[in-house]
């Protein structure tokens, strides 16, 4: 009894500390071969900023940028050709405990940490796919570094172990990190800001009198913390809450200085306020230049810099702000794409999550038309007419019809017949259009405007996907599959009533007299002639495939996964393979084919390959 008795302690310690203990792999980053592939150029967004071994580095979603001191790009590390297929963001200098070297630590958004010494990047890559999407990093004095992310709480790597800095800190959701060993602050997206000192955890949120539960910074000065959240910065001394500055403030960024606090608000500019007992507020707007959309407020070299999404920018005389950095000119009018889609005269029509379109005509030469206004906003799916004449455009606002020429021509919305403003999906169907919403399915012809939802026998009203092989449409729904003949509805197919392992269906594309199937949650199934679902090797497992990102060639199918990467069908082969490598995000949200090349979309960016390359 004795012996199983310290068995059972020994084993429950290692589960302890296992779970606390996190597999990870530190290796050399390479560039990446990608024969083939064609980044198409979209606005680099800036994230995070500083000053290592005499130049200037700037990250954001597309990479890493190098800059010289009077501001001239000296080289760029792109995400998915030089670095991992991951946005970059928050990013320090620092002396790690296993490099023994001057490094930038920058983290990923997917791909855990990287460190580059000026010439070459290595990576810390948790196995855990939670530990590496990295919000935060603080380099300490004793060469460990503090990580912060998104779901795994505040991580500690000190080269040998990455570990959870302390079981309290665990499962958060960290926006913000401050302090050091003895003293460390740390910002939450819902739980406020937290203060880590002597082996104990105090929590300051709404109850305490912290302004809002969301913190956005930290800054120290001189025995003080001040702790920016969306309506207001506080002001900590001694751990305790001594006063609310900026009420109203949405305070993104901090700088402490000796009499003054720095505030870079989201739409008012900076904020400087005076740190005696005054509590005047003086915003300096944009009219001079300065920047609005605040990411973050830093010193070097004697002198204060802003950096905005679309900028960097340095404190000038009479309390101005003048432009010293720009981001480089592209092609594309934003980088998080929802959409794609090549029209019979080779148009290229690119929807954004929140920007519209874009619709280019030669991607070599000529600036693309740009369309955004109150109904071309949020698209969800674009479909050109066989004969090229009309484009239907479905957004969360409508359903948009343009010309031949591109121009608008009529919005179609519940006033004009259809079910639901918010049009998810649309497809040919029957000499019509059929025509997904989150409230059910609607039939457009010349006979005007039937619809069709639960109570007439629809799986489920919330439909996210189309697929149409004849007079059959299949329509993907958030509770399964629901098969209609002729516009009527068929049969369904659910977890509960079929070998189907996720009812939520995100895409659908016939394949012959098969279908393909993209789940939100147990990846891509085939629907057989026989009406089975079969999965396959590695097709099918517990990933998303994300709403409408399936498109089927000649040779391939392709689906674009959250998180995951480009699923490739070998339609001859019938064997799947995975494509990571050379993707600007391994969130592929988007896929269309023209003239033999492949477009694939992501929530960073847009990228040309030549379909051969997939053989």
């Amino acid at each position: 009894m004795c012996w199983r008795a310290q068995r059972a302690l020994h084993t429950a310690q290692e589960q302890v500390a296992a779970a606390g203990h996190f597999r990870f792999q530190v290796r050399r980053v390479e560039p990446v071969p990608t024969p083939g592939f064609e980044w198409i150029s979209a606005p680099a967004v800036f994230s995070a900023a500083t000053r290592f071994q005499g130049k200037l580095y700037v990250s954001g979603p597309a990479g890493l940028f190098e800059y010289d001191s009077r501001g001239a790009l000296l080289k760029q590390y792109l995400a998915g050709r030089d670095l991992p297929s991951s946005p970059l963001g928050s990013m320090a200098r620092a002396v790690l405990s296993d490099a023994r070297r001057p490094e930038l630590v920058i983290g990923t958004r997917s791909e855990g940490v990287l460190a580059f010494d000026g010439h070459s990047f290595r990576q810390v890559r948790p196995e855990d796919p939670q530990a590496r999407n990295i919000t935060a990093v603080l380099p300490l004095a004793s060469g460990r570094l503090l990580i912060g992310t998104q779901k795994r709480g505040v991580l500690a790597y000190d080269g040998a172990q990455l570990t959870i800095l302390h079981p309290s800190l665990a499962g958060l959701h960290i926006t913000a990190l401050a302090g050091d060993e003895g003293d460390l602050w740390i910002g939450t997206r819902d739980r406020g800001v937290l203060r880590f000192h002597a082996g104990q955890v105090d929590a300051f949120g709404e109850a305490e009198g912290l302004p809002d539960p969301q913190v956005q910074a930290i800054a120290l000065s001189g025995g003080a913390v001040y702790v920016g959240t969306a309506v207001g910065v506080a002001e900590f001394r001694d751990g305790r809450l001594q006063r609310i500055l900026a009420r109203g403030s949405f305070a993104r960024a901090l700088l402490a200085r000796e009499k003054t606090l720095l505030v870079g608000t989201m739409d008012e500019g900076i904020a400087e306020l005076p740190l005696g007992p005054a509590r005047a507020l003086a915003i300096h707007a944009r009219s001079d230049l300065g920047p609005a959309e605040i990411e973050q407020l830093f010193e070097a070299d004697g002198a204060v810099y802003a950096l905005a999404r679309d900028g960097l920018y340095q404190a000038a005389a009479a309390r101005g702000w003048r432009r010293v950095l720009s981001q480089q000119g592209s092609l594309l009018t934003d980088r998080n794409i929802a959409a794609l889609a090549v029209d019979p005269g080779g148009r290229l029509w690119i929807g954004y999550f929140d920007r519209g379109l874009d619709i280019i005509a030669d991607l070599g030469r000529g600036r693309p038309r740009h369309v955004e206004d109150e109904r071309v906003f949020c698209v969800n799916r674009i479909l050109p007419t066989a004969g090229g004449d009309e484009t239907y455009v479905a957004t969360a606002n409508g359903l948009v019809l343009f010309d031949a020429a591109g121009n608008q021509q009529q919005v179609l919305k519940r006033s004009d017949g259809l079910i639901s403003d918010h049009v998810t999906d649309v497809a040919p169907y029957r000499g019509g259009m059929a025509v997904a919403t989150p409230a059910g399915l609607t039939f457009l012809d010349r006979g005007g405007a039937r619809s069709l939802y639960a109570f007439h026998g629809l799986v489920n009203n919330h439909v996210y996907a189309l697929g149409v092989q004849g007079d059959r449409l299949m329509a993907g729904t958030l509770g399964g599959l629901a098969v209609l003949d002729d516009e009527k509805i068929t049969g369904s197919y659910t977890s509960a009533t079929s070998s189907l392992k996720a009812n939520w269906i995100t895409a659908v594309a016939p394949l012959g007299d098969e279908w393909m199937v993209g789940t939100y949650g147990a990846g891509i199934v085939k629907l057989d002639a026989s009406g089975h679902f079969q999965p396959f090797d590695i097709a099918s497992g517990r990933f998303e495939v994300n709403p409408n990102a399936m498109l089927v060639t000649p040779q391939h199918v392709f689906a674009g996964t959250l998180g995951n990467g480009l699923y490739v069908f070998d339609r001859a082969s019938q064997r799947w393979s995975l494509t990571r490598d050379g993707l600007p995000s391994e969130n592929v949200t988007a896929i269309a084919a023209f003239g033999g090349y492949l477009y694939v979309g992501t929530d960073n960016g847009l990228v040309r390959i030549a379909e051969q390359n997939f053989r």
